[in-house]
């Protein structure tokens, strides 16, 4: 994605090249092709080049948690195995047994993802972690492979569950529950930080313009936060992708004792912010269903197809395990169904329905966790990524949580990451300013709730969540 300023002090995106991604099983475990990914985006700056641009800064975002584990020779030893392998299903439980979760939540305010990079280390090979010397996040391995420097930043890192929320460091008990240390990690640095120029030897291969790399807030979600046009304090972000992270913006965590009940987390932000916010299953559920369709149907159809459909005919946690990475999903949610007693989907528009009803309530539910954790009162729901264009989802959301929802822009991780790229540059003088610019850059849409609609349906959510209550609505 090509970001600029124009001349009315806007931000323009150009796409230039997009590529899939996605593992497979390999050696035993769910593995990414890190190769490709480094390849796509050195294509992508060939291209980049044809376009007419002789000089670039580049800032490289992925998802969390996943690492690679390279080799004193300065190679990797193996393709980072991802956190939807099954290798971890008990860690939590094995790790925990002599320390308990409140201990380790007090010190990393993180919550508990059996998938956390600490619960990774907890089962990865022991002999592979005596032969390595730097344990790299996924982002910091590419800006590492493109310029021979190594950081460690810090929005990715606090992902880990490793660091001390209080010190600001990785925690030295928690690195020697896991049989590393301190040394195999590189310095810790924050968003926006230049980390070097793309190495000489790619520009022998590839034709490349020029390009200086920006360690920016290499967590996804980091960078989606940035790029959430939010003003005043009043407001709650939804990143709304493969997963949902739905949480608000603090400038101190919060990891007391309903935090940790509730299992929020306290993930470090850019410019010294921490992303107070929940995981959520999210899109990921939509997407497998897609695929279990044969592709036949696009999002837009199957979201027309929902429309049709009866919403909360059935209550789904869609934050259970099972829908991690099951085999099949349609036949994951209709099981849940039939476990708990309901009415089954069987069209592709129920079973659509099913998801996007039950996500709405799950938001509207944290909504509701968010005002009670950190007494405040939330007035505005910012919708960003892939799920701000489901008019569907965002009015049930609006609705269920008596909230104003405004969705967009749906590319906020590819404009949060240019964004912190323009400040360190001093393009845009700071984030305040940046998101104000971000606002009037991009076309935003305005849900409200609609009166009368849906009343008690989340109570009765709430109940079933609970486990008081398993009736249909």
């Amino acid at each position: 994605m090509l970001a600029k300023v124009n001349s009315n002090q806007q931000i323009q995106l150009e796409e230039i090249h997009r590529f899939k991604n996605g593992f497979k099983k390999t050696d035993g475990h769910d593995r990414w092709n890190i190769d490709y990914l480094i390849h796509e985006i050195l294509t992508g700056l060939e291209k980049v080049k044809a376009a007419g641009y002789a000089k670039v800064y580049l800032g490289i975002d992925t998802w969390a948690v996943d690492y690679v584990l390279v080799g004193k020779d300065g190679n990797k030893l193996s393709n980072p195995i991802s956190y939807r392998d099954g290798r971890t299903s008990n860690a939590i439980n094995n790790l925990t047994s002599d320390l308990s979760k409140d201990e380790l939540y007090k010190k990393t305010g993180i919550q508990f993802l059996d998938f956390n990079t600490l619960y990774q280390l907890y089962e990865e090979d022991h002999q592979l972690l005596k032969n390595t010397d730097k344990i790299m996040m996924i982002p910091d391995y590419i800006g590492y492979v493109l310029t021979g420097k190594v950081v460690t930043e810090v929005t990715n890192a606090s992902t880990t569950q490793m660091l001390n929320l209080r010190a600001g460091l990785f925690d030295h008990d928690l690195l020697t529950k896991v049989n590393v240390n301190d040394d195999q990690f590189a310095d810790l640095v924050e968003a926006g930080t230049l980390l070097g120029f793309v190495s000489e030897n790619w520009m022998e291969n590839f034709d490349l313009p020029v390009t200086e790399v920006i360690t920016v807030a290499t967590h996804d979600t980091a960078s989606a936060v940035v790029g959430t046009p939010g003003e005043g304090d009043d407001w709650a972000f939804l990143s709304s992708g493969t997963w949902s992270l739905l949480g608000k913006e603090l400038n101190t965590p919060e990891n007391g004792q309903l935090a940790f009940q509730n299992n929020y987390t306290n993930e470090w932000g850019a410019y010294g912010t921490y992303r107070f916010l929940k995981n959520i299953m999210g899109l990921w559920m939509a997407q497998c269903v897609k695929r279990c369709y044969g592709n036949q149907y696009n999002f837009s159809v199957l979201a027309s197809l929902a429309a049709k459909e009866q919403p909360f005919q059935q209550f789904i946690d869609v934050n259970d395990d099972r829908f991690v990475n099951p085999n099949n999903m349609i036949e994951e949610i209709q099981h849940y169904c039939q476990d708990t007693q309901q009415i089954v989907p069987e069209t592709p528009g129920q079973v659509m329905m099913a998801i996007y009803a039950n996500l709405a309530l799950f938001y509207a539910n944290e909504v509701q966790q968010l005002n009670s954790i950190l007494s405040c009162h939330l007035k505005t729901l910012n919708i960003v990524g892939g799920g701000s264009n489901i008019a569907l989802l965002n009015q049930m959301t609006s609705t269920l949580a008596n909230i104003q929802v405004v969705a967009g822009p749906n590319e906020a991780t590819a404009i949060g990451n240019a964004l912190v790229q323009m400040i360190s540059t001093g393009e845009v003088e700071n984030i305040k300013l940046g998101r104000k610019m971000i606002g009037r850059s991009f076309e935003l849409k305005c849900f409200v709730p609609e009166t009368g609609l849906y009343d008690g349906v989340l109570q009765r959510y709430q109940d079933f969540l609970n486990g008081h209550s398993k009736e249909l609505v």
